[in-house]
C-alpha cells in the first residue's frame, strides 16, 4: 500500500509494541505516502480517524489441524472491537475483511454496524482475492496459460468447501474430469497447502497480502473515479436466496459497490459444489449474527 500513489496517510495499527518500528521501517521508502504507527486501545481511533479505506487482517494465524472456523473465538471479539472503533472514527469507510473466519466476521460487522446505526453493505467488503489468485495460478499451470491473462471466477465463501471455483467459465481452457476434481479441491483447500507446509508457523500470509493490497488498490481506482473496476468479494447479497452473504463479482465505484453482478451459466458439477456449499455458508453466516446478538 506504500507504493500506491493513490495513498496519502498509511496507518498501521495493531495491538503489539513493534508496530511503531514496522510502520517506521515502511515510512523510509520513498514513495509520497506518509505512514504511521498505533499501538493499543488508547490509539486505535486515533489510528482510524477520518479514513476513507480500512484492511482488517487482524486475529490469530491457523495452524496445522485448525479450520478457519477454530480461529472463530478468538478473531470474532478482535473484529467486534474494531467494527465499534470504526462506527466512532471513520463511519463512512470502506472495510476490507481479511480476518479468518471471513464467512463468519463479515456478518459480525455487519450486525455490530447495525447496532451503532452507521452500517452500509455497499461499504463491507469480505476480501476473496486469495481464492481467485490461487485458481488463476493453478489453472494457468494445468492449462499452460499466462497466468497475467488467465480468469477463473471463484464464488461463494472463503472457506473450505464454500469456495467455489467456476471452471466451465474459464475460456478455451478444456479439463479432463480429474484434472477438474484435482484443481477444484486444490482450490477449495490451498490454504491448506500453505498452513501444512509452514509445520506450525502460520498460514498464508505473503500471498494474502499481495491478494489483500490487490483488492485495496482496486477500490482506490474505483473511489478515485475510475470506470469498470469489478472485484469479487464477499457481500451482503441476493444473488443466492438462500445465503444474506455470498461472493460474486462487484462492480466497484465512489459508493463503493455499485453492482453486484449473477453467478452466470454453471454445469451440472458446480451446481452440485454450490448446492454443497449452501448449508455450511448459512451456518457460518448466523454464528457471525448470533456472537453479536450475544454479545
Amino acid at each position: 500500500m506504500k507504493l500506491n500513489p493513490q495513498v496519502s496517510d498509511l496507518r498501521l495499527y495493531d495491538v503489539v509494541a513493534v508496530n511503531k518500528g514496522v510502520a517506521a521501517d515502511i515510512s523510509h521508502i520513498a514513495t509520497p505516502a506518509k505512514c504511521s504507527g498505533y499501538v493499543g486501545d488508547d490509539e486505535i481511533l486515533a489510528a482510524l480517524d477520518g479514513c476513507d479505506v480500512v484492511v482488517v487482517p487482524a486475529g490469530v494465524p491457523r495452524k496445522p489441524g485448525m479450520t478457519r472456523d477454530d480461529l472463530f473465538s478468538v478473531n470474532a471479539n478482535i473484529v467486534k472491537t474494531i467494527a465499534e472503533a470504526c462506527s466512532k472514527a471513520c463511519p463512512k469507510a470502506m472495510l476490507c475483511i481479511i480476518s479468518n473466519p471471513v464467512n463468519s466476521t463479515v456478518p459480525i460487522i455487519a450486525e455490530t454496524l447495525k447496532k451503532e446505526g452507521t452500517y452500509n453493505p455497499k461499504r463491507l467488503f469480505g476480501v476473496t482475492t486469495l481464492d481467485l489468485q490461487r485458481a488463476r495460478t493453478f489453472v494457468a499451470q494445468n492449462q499452460g496459460l499466462n497466468v497475467n491473462e488467465a480468469c477463473v471466477n471463484v464464488i461463494g465463501g472463503h472457506a473450505g468447501k464454500t469456495i467455489i471455483p467456476l471452471l466451465s467459465q474459464v475460456p478455451d481452457a478444456k479439463f479432463s474430469d480429474e484434472d477438474r476434481d484435482a484443481l477444484t479441491h486444490r482450490i477449495m483447500f490451498g490454504g491448506d497447502e500453505v498452513v501444512k507446509a509452514k509445520a506450525g508457523g502460520g498460514s498464508a500470509t505473503l500471498s494474502m497480502a499481495y491478494a489483500g493490497a490487490e483488492f485495496a488498490n482496486a477500490l482506490l481506482r474505483a473511489l478515485n473515479g475510475e470506470q469498470g473496476v469489478v472485484q469479487n468479494a464477499y457481500v451482503e447479497s441476493s444473488v443466492v436466496p438462500d445465503c444474506t452473504f455470498f461472493s460474486t463479482p462487484v462492480s466497484l465505484g465512489p459508493e463503493g459497490a455499485e453492482e453486484i453482478h449473477g453467478i452466470g451459466t454453471i454445469n451440472a458439477y458446480e451446481e452440485g459444489l454450490l448446492a454443497d456449499a449452501i448449508p455450511d455458508l448459512q451456518d457460518q453466516i448466523k454464528k457471525g449474527v448470533d456472537f453479536v446478538k450475544n454479545n
